[in-house]
């Protein structure tokens, strides 16, 4: 395994908001890890701030939106919940609209826009968790596939 900092800046760059997994993966790939321990460690930091975002995001927006200087930001953040919500209500299946959410590798697109639309939409915690962990690993793995691509082409 060698030098243990690369794969922490995995595990850590998948915690980020927007980068998540669909970054940490091109990074292991490009810095020349092994693709499994990669795509694990990417998983695994990605789906950490999850349970945190689904319990925690409404009393933390509330509290936001009453401090003058973060109003804006905080107003913000709820309507990029909003909007996503919106057009997750207007599919057919919520879970699986969430999942395809999830899944598709975009910035914008993953664990934590994911976790709050599910928390706009009030789901429960069991009935979120698990749309946005199968979204989570279906974006990895197409990560991984492109990374993997990406090295052996250059």
């Amino acid at each position: 395994m060698g030098n243990i900092v690369p794969y922490l800046i995995v595990f850590g760059v998948s915690m980020l908001p927007i980068v998540e997994l669909r970054g940490a993966i091109p990074y292991g790939a490009i810095y020349g890890l092994p693709l499994d321990i990669t795509f694990i460690l990417a998983l695994l930091g990605s789906m950490v701030p999850v349970p945190f975002i689904l319990w925690l995001f409404k009393p933390v927006l509330a509290w936001l939106k009453k401090l003058k200087f973060m109003h804006r930001f905080a107003t913000w953040l709820e309507n990029k919940g909003e909007k996503g919500a919106k057009k997750v209500r207007e599919s057919k299946g919520i879970s699986w609209a969430l999942f395809v959410f999830v899944a598709i590798p975009l910035p914008g697109t993953g664990v934590w826009t994911g976790s709050m639309i599910a928390t706009v939409l009030e789901l429960p915690f069991k009935k979120a968790i698990w749309p946005i962990l199968a979204g989570d690993i279906t974006a990895g793995i197409i990560m991984l596939i492109l990374s993997a691509a990406g090295v052996a082409i250059f």
